[in-house]
């Protein structure tokens, strides 16, 4: 089936970006990505040179770019280099703003970068008085606020450790996490307000501060007024200036988690460097984020999106943080924002998208929209009923990019390319540097078919290793051991052989395999969440006489029942767009479906608990009570 191609840059935008004029430092046109792209792969010393120098990157980058190339995992990059996370944020110091925090009741405060150059300043002074060491851990129980940014970017300029989750983890969730790294000093809110309700934590936080023994000192954040506010202190201090610790390229960052749902959560370790040059190369390059755009991300602190959207201050421009639900006090709330705020880059989860879609909301309707230039989305797969609905509905002169990678990396394996065409279901191109590909079972490369995302050369971005891991044991077992010399992914992906971009049809470890075929749980959802009655479902493989068969959930729209004729439509619409293979053998409805703190669902929580197998950390679910609705279910014993 021919790609279907809904939009594409004109010439005037091509001749502007990022990507342009870097590309043609090297000798490479707008016509010709799949050279530059081999290219940034097989000279990875001149391509990460190159973008250690177009993005400006301050530091001294040393005389060796990689040593030990052809061994993944094991090779070094910058070896030589010294540099600092948040200097390389901070570089201006003017008024143009840098930050503007909105809370869904309102509130909005905005801090330019000379501004917050001087809270970071007086922030890190802080924690160096509380004796914080290059190399301690500082956590952040903390929401999607101006405070947040200041905290990470303190802790990071000392060298320092940072680790977030959001104020909706519980106790057990935050226990799992802080508790292995073993923080010196907790950064924590005593509240946060969702949906129009009011949550006050200040008890889970004096409990997480009194279980984990290396806490010394906890940091309040009062956004309701229930503690003393540690900033408010903080800020009467003199510092103006931060104290920049330049540290070698692979000095640890952040320390991130796996969504921890098959037990406790990994705890991934980035570097300084490798997450500096991967953002800006990906902001600078694939996003043509310039110094005067508008960039929002709607995100959690304890999602890697948060890390990626705070990155986008090393380019000038300013970031928009927004606190609270997507859907409130309207259903427009965030859509609204990109008038209010002059937003030209917008960036949200696919669910967002198919829910606005199946809300009838029509933003060229009803909304001016002349800022916005790119809609960027992750998170789930976007469908091509949503790529099409961006153009017919959102606005139809925008710059689609569906993009892909994930905590792992703290970054992008595929993503937008600003000189390409938008195709339907489609995201357009390998991230530059990243050599992608699709392979079989017995590692061939394959094309136009479906198989395992995977890295066949190392990244700047790969982890340096996970917490209290020694000889890279977990990591070598989590990403290196199906393919040698390869990083697999986890996802179940295809590569298109006629406009070179990729299709993600759903993690590997959720994909369905009755008859021994291979399928996505994506493609079955793409085609049962287009169906209006249906709000939203999940699929899970039961094991079942010796094969496995294909088992639907579905949650009904509010108000509507689920009939025999649902289940029939929903047969039919996977029989005729998909195969017999994908059609579901049961279809069971349910109140709610399980999601993890992230917001993606949980399939294979939920295929535990069918199979009367423990789930092993439910703590890492912000719904756990749901899972006994799979329990037992008479539909699923015949």
């Amino acid at each position: 089936m021919a790609s279907n191609l809904l939009w594409k840059p004109d010439q005037d935008q091509i001749d502007r970006r990022n990507l342009t004029v870097f590309a043609k430092q090297h000798g490479f046109t707008p016509d010709e990505f799949p050279a530059l792209h081999e290219w940034s792969i097989t000279s990875q010393d001149s391509f990460w040179s190159s973008v250690w120098s177009f993005c400006d990157i301050v530091g001294d980058p040393g005389d060796t770019v990689i040593t030990d190339p052809d061994t993944f995992p094991g090779s070094r990059w910058f070896p030589q280099a010294s540099l600092n996370f948040s200097e390389n944020l901070l570089r201006y110091d003017d008024d143009h703003v840098a930050l503007v925090a909105i809370t869904e009741q309102g509130k909005r405060v905005a801090m330019t970068y000379t501004e917050l150059r001087i809270e970071v300043a007086k922030f890190a002074a802080e924690l160096n008085d509380l004796g914080v060491e290059t190399g301690d851990r500082v956590a952040g129980w903390m929401p999607n606020v101006i405070e947040t940014v200041i905290a990470m970017l303190g802790t990071a300029s000392l060298g320092a450790v940072w680790s977030s989750c959001s104020p909706d983890f519980g106790v057990e969730g935050a226990l799992d996490r802080f508790g292995q790294i073993k923080p010196k000093v907790l950064v924590a809110c005593d509240g946060y307000t969702y949906n129009g309700k009011t949550y006050d934590i200040t008890g889970n936080v004096d409990n997480v501060a009194k279980s984990i023994g290396s806490i010394q000192h906890v940091i309040w954040c009062s956004l309701l007024g229930l503690r003393n506010d540690g900033f408010r202190e903080i800020r009467k201090r003199t510092e103006t200036m931060p104290d920049f610790r330049r540290l070698p390229f692979d000095h640890p960052l952040f320390v991130m988690y796996s969504s921890g749902t098959t037990g406790k959560p990994k705890c991934i370790v980035h570097g300084a460097g490798g997450t500096l040059i991967q953002h800006t190369k990906e902001h600078v390059l694939h996003c043509d984020l310039q110094r005067d755009d508008v960039l929002f991300f709607f995100t959690t602190c304890g999602w890697m999106m948060w890390n990626w959207l705070v990155s986008g201050l090393a380019t000038g421009c300013t970031l928009i943080l927004y606190e609270g639900s997507p859907f409130h006090p309207t259903s427009t709330a965030l859509i609204d924002l990109i008038d209010e705020e002059a937003i030209s880059l917008f960036g949200v989860g696919a669910k967002y998208i198919a829910s606005i879609e199946k809300a009838g909301i029509e933003p060229k309707s009803s909304h001016d929209l002349s800022s916005l230039r790119a809609i960027f989305s992750t998170g789930s797969p976007l469908t091509h009923e949503s790529f099409r609905y961006v153009y017919t509905s959102f606005k139809s002169d925008v710059w689609l990019a569906s993009i892909s990678g994930g905590t792992d990396l703290i970054s992008c394996f595929v993503l937008g390319n600003p000189w390409g065409g938008v195709y339907e279901g489609e995201i357009q191109a390998p991230g530059l540097g990243m050599a992608v590909d699709v392979f079989s079972d017995d590692a061939s490369s394959i094309i136009d078919t479906k198989g395992e995302l995977v890295c066949t050369r190392p990244f700047p971005s790969t982890p340096i290793g996970f917490w209290n891991d020694p000889g890279d044991v977990l990591l070598r077992s989590a990403y290196f051991d199906r393919y040698p010399q390869t990083w697999a992914h986890g996802d179940f992906a295809e590569k298109k052989s006629v406009t070179g971009g990729f299709v993600i049809h759903g993690r590997s470890d959720a994909v369905l395999n009755p008859g021994g075929v291979r399928i996505g749980t994506a493609e079955i959802y793409r085609q049962v969440e287009s169906i209006d009655t249906v709000k939203e479902a999940l699929c899970i493989g039961q094991e079942w006489d010796g094969d496995t068969r294909v088992v639907l959930f579905v949650v009904m729209q509010d108000g509507r029942s689920f009939t025999q004729e649902t289940a029939a439509m929903i047969r039919t619409k996977v029989r005729e767009n998909t195969s017999p293979r994908h059609v579901p053998s049961r279809i069971v409805a349910v109140p709610d479906i399980p999601r993890t703190l992230s917001g993606k669902i949980a399939e294979i929580a939920v295929r535990e608990v069918v199979h009367g197998r423990p789930v092993r950390n439910s703590s890492a679910l912000a719904n756990p009570d749901t899972l006994h609705y799979f329990e037992s279910l008479e539909e699923l014993q015949s």
